[in-house]
């Protein structure tokens, strides 16, 4: 069956925005200050190096405008040195001011089909702040040297200007690598990225390779569901910034003062129910091997490890941050990328990377971590949470729209489709086309198979679709 695209006047979220009561605009004192700072020349101005000299670029998905990070990779004798460049949104935020209460309150950017619900007023956002290329903009500088084998050997960080050489895109920088033509700043990108996936691996990293499922259309001809899996580029280019965020993770726990991105390790008894779901799935366990291994040894394309993949989120659950100023908490790893870790990598889009960079800076520069910093500690594991479930929510809804409204008028009809996990008289599923997941009636649904299904119910308002096997 082809996809099926919307061309309803109803095919808009604006019901769904207004449910999540998401804010539609800025407040005029937002605005306002927003607009001055641009104006004015931005804080830490005198404390600046000039590193406009990087050859620095930018990768990011087409189209985007909010422009966090810039990046310069060279090889060196004994290894690589990594500069990265991190928005200083911090030189446009006055603490205590209407755009920092306004981001508190919001978190976090917000991205639906029919544009985002930003952090920060797009003045900022998508001009003076983003590293737009050509411009020079203010910035956070993490310079990280690795060795031959990508493992850290020492950074600095600090503040910059920094002038972009380029904007590109993740399938843009593939093709060039592949001709042999891309910027000299990122041909280094794919050794080192694939030496930091290694390195994930032997770390224990638990990252389940699940396509993510992705809206494509626009408000006049209509919306679309695709299945989007990350090229090599795009997984490459994250290890960069994970890369940073592990290292300014360092940096707190070392000084004894941070908010670090937690999440548990997985405890026995789920991991020994997951060697029970690959059994049953006829995968193979390698002796010895951790549950990073098993998942990096297996094809995504196969159905059976999409079900895995699936099974393998329980085992990532209790995610959060942890905020601390003296002691370090007992547990302040990520389970998910095997090591200590923090968000500073993206502050246009994210409220905690501001303040988790101002304290790296200070303690870099040997000077005490400012006042406005230390008093929200404790304010921002709760704003962050609330936020993370926020957006998460918002993007379930958007996609169960999107899958609702392709699936309008189609009750009765048969589709392929993949069990993910089953329980007793139900099981979820992923239709392969459209891609749709969805709960499907039955008893003993085989994991990890593809099946008939029969499309029983939608429900548009509440987003709602039911198959049952055919």
């Amino acid at each position: 069956m082809a996809p099926v695209s919307v061309h309803s006047a109803d095919g808009d979220f604006g019901r769904l925005r207004a449910e999540f009561q998401l804010p539609d605009s800025f407040g005029p004192d937002v605005l306002a200050e927003a607009e001055a700072s641009v104006g004015e020349t931005p804080a830490f101005s005198a404390e600046r190096e000039d590193a406009t000299g990087l050859p620095l670029v930018t990768v990011d998905p087409p189209g985007a405008k909010d422009l966090d990070q810039a990046l310069m990779i060279a090889r060196r004798r004994d290894g690589f040195r990594v500069h990265y460049a991190i928005a200083d949104v911090a030189g446009f935020v006055r603490p205590g001011g209407a755009v920092d209460r306004e981001a508190r309150r919001r978190g976090q950017t917000l991205y639906l089909p029919d544009g985002n619900v930003p952090l920060h007023p797009p003045v900022l956002a998508e001009d003076a702040a983003s590293l737009l290329p050509g411009e020079v903009r203010p910035a956070v500088l993490w310079t990280i040297d690795l060795d031959s084998g990508a493992e850290h050997v020492k950074s600095r960080v600090r503040r910059a200007w920094v002038r972009s050489t380029g904007q590109y895109d993740y399938e843009g920088v593939r093709a060039a690598l592949e001709t042999g033509t891309a910027h000299p700043s990122v041909a280094a990108l794919p050794v080192l990225g694939v030496l930091r996936r290694q390195l994930a691996v032997s770390r224990g990293a638990v990252e389940p390779q699940l396509p993510e499922q992705a809206i494509a259309g626009d408000p006049g001809n209509g919306w679309m569901l695709g299945m989007r899996a990350r090229n090599d580029v795009e997984a490459w280019n994250a290890e960069i910034s994970l890369l940073t965020g592990m290292t300014a993770a360092s940096v707190m726990i070392e000084a004894g003062v941070g908010v670090l991105r937690t999440l548990p390790e997985p405890d026995e008894e789920s991991v020994n129910w997951l060697r029970r779901s690959a059994h049953a799935l006829g995968i193979t366990w390698p002796e010895g091997a951790g549950v990073s291994e098993l998942l990096a040894g297996l094809d995504p394309g196969l159905p059976e490890s999409m079900a895995l993949y699936t099974c393998t989120t329980r085992l990532l659950r209790g995610a959060g941050y942890t905020a601390f100023e003296g002691e370090p908490p007992p547990s302040t790893g990520h389970a998910g990328i095997g090591a200590p870790y923090s968000h500073v990598t993206a502050p246009i889009r994210r409220l905690v990377d501001r303040f988790a960079a101002e304290i790296c800076l200070a303690v870099s520069a040997g000077t005490p971590v400012p006042g406005w910093v230390r008093d929200a500690l404790s304010e921002l594991p709760v704003v962050m949470s609330a936020s993370d479930t926020l957006a998460a929510r918002v993007e379930r809804a958007c996609i169960d729209q999107v899958g609702a409204w392709m699936l309008t008028g189609l009750v009765g009809g048969t589709f392929e489709a993949v069990v993910l996990r089953a329980e007793e008289a139900r099981a979820e599923i992923l239709v392969e086309n459209p891609p749709v997941m969805g709960r499907c009636s039955g008893v003993n649904l085989p994991e990890g198979e593809r099946i008939v299904v029969r499309l029983s119910a939608v429900d548009v308002e509440k987003r709602k679709v039911s198959f049952e096997r055919a």
